[in-house]
């Protein structure tokens, strides 16, 4: 033992705890050649066990000798790398080029990397286990020979970059003993000056990240994606500095700390590129400020942890209504053309209207990712300078340099970026990925994906390793601790072509004259066992994404759609959820069991529905089914009286040629009964779950709310109302449900609908969270006062940890510690908040590809449609055939300004005379616009009313909906 330090440590519950920290070195740390003899060790147990635990372990040798290295200019001899902490910090992309391997990465450098990003830390542990690169993590801070001390007056970072270079110089003289044919070089790659200086005069062989690849003879392409560190030279030659300097983290830490600025997450504009807000986290509330124009902007990017400063009262300014976007064809440093946009967002705005208004003053946290996008390249001959346009409208331009522009033009890339000087219109990045040909299916559905951060990868084989051997059956012994229902008229009602079917349920008579209500749910807990490898994917990828043509599964395929799916005629283990209930669905008793079910038929809701309308058929399915329809109609009716919500959102169905499988139909989705009575179980199920959970762990039951929105967020569905003579309360739930169920109007019967539609749109996101974490379980849109997800384990990685709160209650499954964890749980839910979200996302991004396929096939059309917002330059508007929502606008580059007048109060706008009114009904021409491959658009354009004059309306949208997939599953209690 090197050294022993004791310190002392309080924890989250208050307790003091001793911590002892020691520091041990050894002599058998083996320097991973894989030809080296002089490393101690056995070497072929060594191995075994490190296949045995499924991965790599330090001390295993991974570098090839002689190592296979790209053919260099710099350095002709075989050679291995050693990158310093910042050039894997910031060359990441070069590292997991598949052209550069046998690389040593010091213990000393991968500790830094994890306290400094995690998202870095992750890929180049990634890149370290993947066998065909030949990267080896060394412990140099445990090895005798290359551990140092921290000298007096020495700063880490000074001592951490001498450690590197003892480890090199270690390296050196040690594979100088190695009986090869040719002596083995290691290079030290650093883009810090000191450091390299350093190195040379320590006789050490060092060169910068873009020396080193500049050198290769062969690989001419991986110039382009090096990052571009220093901004000074890459800013463009202009002598106008266009932002204010950001201010440092020690001043931005003291004013947060004086309340001068606020601390918040920068949200960008989808519609306009020249409006953010931030969302400052307070104790007690949260706080929007926000921020308009170029300069306040201040060069932050969306989700980015940012400080701002507030203005003034009598400068806070209101949200603007104007649709803008970036102008594609500008030259990017038009300053001047930028303030004459930024002065069309200020309007007079009444007190109300007012929003806390401020500037950025500087950047906390950078949350850059790599961006999905296309090359808008240089008009300029044989520039290498070129604008990136990513595929989020949130995220400004990035200038990139490339050599490969001609290749990448109508391609879809990864960009990522390296920095923004203050003189630079758009930040500054560099060229990572060819994804593939921009609307190909494949590569748009990869976009998707990636731009929606969908965990996709195919399952690891450590994953894959803890699935259950084939075949499978039940046994005796699976039998001893669940209740046999094998027996019971079991069936799921599902949509059509579902696989990974979550639930089945029953309903019979007792003799007692009451009914048994049972809903059985897939036990994915019994084959996803706390804490493996398959676990810990499951709560990562946190739920199943339904695309249009494709699943992304949150389990691996032999549980989704085969062990755990309750298909019929095949026995399952599920959890039950059972009550006694009198025939006017009062419940009498509730009682939960792990199973083992048989299903008797696996439906679809047109052939449940078919079966409860049949006069002709009477078997048990049947009398089962009439039974649940029967008690869901009282259920339901009862909720609706509590003043639960019925919301609405046009949602479509894609019909697909079986041969090319584009989109050849699209018709809005028809609900049946059989969905009512299916969704009115799941939220009863819901329900009683969260009563028992929480009733034996009031700290750590996983539960899901509903906030109430703010009053603030109904003033569009009021006013719109307003403007149809029609009264909507918005006091509490109860209110809004009995306003909306009285907005009636025969001459206009899709009104109700409408409006129903505008009123989804001012709900806040239910979410997850840890009982013990928060005092607030109403769910609004349910009138419930506590709700969980229990009924789809196969697709939600929350109804998992609700699964296992139960076992623990009913004492069918033993507990441990994570589960009992509050703070561990609020984690995961704040993850499983994430991804929700982001599913949602990527499926109605899905949808909207989808849909412009269709009109591409289609030609151009028009529809009846109804408008639902009115801005300050364009109506957007709801087509009910398509479930398909767009934006026409009634200004255009090559056309004469039409005389606009825009009402905020009632919301309205006049264009040349003619006004329009929220829940208008119009005609529109709907067209796919192929002509700007950066982003094609399904375009509309008014076809009536006619607008006077001479000015029609510009034809475009933004092709958006909210339409949900044809293959997700029914969505239970929002």
């Amino acid at each position: 033992m090197l050294t022993s330090r004791t310190f002392l440590k309080r924890t989250r519950g208050g307790a003091v705890r001793k911590v002892v920290r020691e520091h041990y070195l050894r002599d058998d740390i083996a320097c991973g050649v894989a030809a080296c003899r002089l490393c101690g060790g056995d070497r072929e147990e060594e191995e075994e066990q490190a296949e045995a635990e499924g991965e790599r372990r330090a001390g295993r040798p991974c570098l090839q000798a002689p190592p296979a290295c790209a053919a260099s200019s710099l350095c002709p001899r075989p050679h291995y790398l050693l990158p310093d902490t910042n050039l894997l910090l910031h060359q990441i992309d070069i590292l997991e080029d598949p052209t550069i391997t046998n690389v040593i990465i010091l213990q000393t450098v991968l500790q830094e990397v994890r306290c400094r990003s995690a998202p870095v830390y992750k890929r180049i542990k990634d890149v370290i286990t993947n066998k065909e690169k030949h990267f080896y993590s060394f412990t140099n801070e445990h090895h005798k020979d290359t551990y140092i001390e921290q000298e007096q007056g020495e700063n880490p970072n000074d001592r951490n970059d001498r450690a590197i270079r003892v480890a090199v110089k270690w390296y050196s003289e040690h594979l100088k003993k190695l009986q090869t044919e040719e002596k083995i070089q290691v290079i030290l790659l650093t883009n810090d000056r000191k450091n390299k200086e350093r190195a040379v005069d320590e006789g050490l062989t060092a060169y910068t990240c873009e020396e080193y690849i500049k050198s290769l003879i062969g690989n001419p392409e991986l110039v382009d994606r090096l990052a571009s560190l220093n901004d000074e030279k890459n800013e463009i030659e202009t002598g106008r500095i266009i932002f204010l300097e950001h201010l440092p983290l020690s001043k931005l830490q003291q004013g947060i700390k004086s309340n001068l600025y606020l601390q918040g997450t920068f949200r960008a504009n989808r519609d306009n590129y020249l409006e953010a807000t931030v969302w400052v986290h307070g104790d007690r509330e949260e706080r929007e400020i926000l921020i308009q124009g170029l300069r306040n902007l201040n060069r932050a990017v969306h989700e980015d942890i940012v400080a701002v400063e507030l203005f003034p009262k009598d400068a806070w300014l209101a949200p603007s209504s104007v649709v803008l976007q970036d102008d594609e064809n500008q030259d990017g440093n038009d300053v001047e053309q930028e303030e004459e946009k930024e002065n069309s967002l200020k309007s007079s705005a009444s007190n109300r209207m007012l929003r806390p208004t401020g500037r950025v003053v500087g950047i906390i946290k950078r949350n850059w990712r790599p961006y999905c996008g296309m090359l808008s390249k240089s008009q300029i001959k044989e520039a290498r300078r070129h604008l990136f346009t990513p595929a989020d409208r949130r995220i400004p331009r990035i200038r990139i340099e490339t050599r490969q522009a001609s290749t990448l033009e109508g391609q879809r890339i990864i960009v990522a970026i390296d920095g923004w000087p203050r003189n630079s219109r758009y930040p500054n990045g560099h060229f990572v990925k060819n994804l593939g040909a921009a609307g190909d299916k494949e590569t748009e559905t990869e976009v998707l994906l990636l731009e929606h951060d969908v965990p996709h990868q195919p399952f690891s084989q450590a994953v894959l390793s803890f699935l259950p051997q084939m075949p499978w059956s039940i046994t005796e012994q699976d039998m001893k601790r669940r209740e046999d229902l094998r027996h019971l008229c079991v069936c799921s009602v599902d949509p059509p072509g579902c696989t990974d079917i979550d639930d089945a349920l029953h309903c019979r008579e007792l003799e007692n004259g009451n009914l048994e209500v049972g809903v059985h749910i897939a036990d994915v807990s019994h084959f996803i066992r706390p804490g493996n490898a398959l676990d810990q994917e499951s709560a990562k990828r946190g739920t199943t994404v339904y695309l249009c043509e494709k699943r992304i599964d949150m389990v691996p395929e032999l549980l989704s759609s085969n062990l755990c799916s309750l298909r019929s005629n095949v026995d399952r283990f599920a959890f039950s959820c059972i009550w006694e209930m009198t025939p006017n669905a009062e419940i009498l008793k509730t009682r939960f069991a792990k199973s083992a079910i048989n299903s008797k038929a696996s439906l679809t809701y047109a052939e449940a529905q078919m079966k409860i309308d049949s006069p002709n058929m009477n078997d048990d399915i049947t009398k089962s089914l009439r039974g649940l329809n029967s008690l869901a109609k009282i259920l339901k009716k009862r909720r609706i009286d509590n003043g639960a919500l019925t919301l609405s959102s046009p949602e479509v169905r894609f019909h697909m040629d079986s041969e090319t499988h584009d989109p050849i139909d699209l018709q809005t989705k028809e609900l049946k009964e059989t969905n009512s009575m299916v969704e009115e179980f799941m939220l009863l199920a819901n329900i009683s779950v969260a009563q028992k959970i929480y009733e034996e762990f009031s700290e750590h039951a996983l539960l899901r709310k509903h906030p109430a929105p703010p009053p603030s967020n109904y003033d569009i569905l009021v006013k719109a109302a307003k403007s149809k003579g029609l009264e909507v309360k918005t006091d509490s739930a109860k209110a809004l449900a009995d306003s909306l169920d009285c907005a009636e109007c025969p001459s206009f019967p899709y009104l109700n609908t409408l409006l129903r539609i505008l009123a989804t749109r001012c709900m806040m996101q239910a979410v997850y969270f840890c009982s013990g974490m928060d005092n607030d379980f109403h769910h609004y849109g349910l009138a419930s006062p506590i709700y969980t997800h229990f009924t789809s384990p196969i697709r939600r990685y929350a109804d998992i940890i609700v699964h296992r709160l139960l076992a623990v209650a009913i004492e069918a499954d033993c507990t441990y510690p994570d589960l009992t964890d509050k703070h561990k749980l609020a984690e995961l839910c704040n993850n499983l908040n994430y991804r929700h979200k982001m599913a949602q996302y990527a499926q109605r991004a899905s949808v909207a590809f989808h849909t412009q396929l269709f009109f591409k096939n289609k030609g151009i059309v028009n529809e009846e449609a109804y408008i639902l917002f009115v801005r300050k330059n364009a109506i957007v508007v709801l087509i009910p055939k398509y479930g398909l929502e767009g934006t026409v606008f009634f200004e255009g580059k090559d056309k004469p300004k039409p005389a606009l007048l825009y009402n905020d109060e009632i919301p309205s706008l006049t264009v040349e005379g003619t006004t329009f009114y929220t829940f208008d009904k119009v005609t529109v021409n709907i067209m796919l616009d192929a002509s700007n491959v950066q982003h094609q658009k399904i375009r509309m354009a008014l076809v009536e009313p006619k607008i006077s004059g001479n000015h029609g309306p510009s034809q475009t949208t933004q092709g958006s909906t909210n339409n949900e997939p044809e293959k997700k599953k029914k969505k239970l209690g929002k």
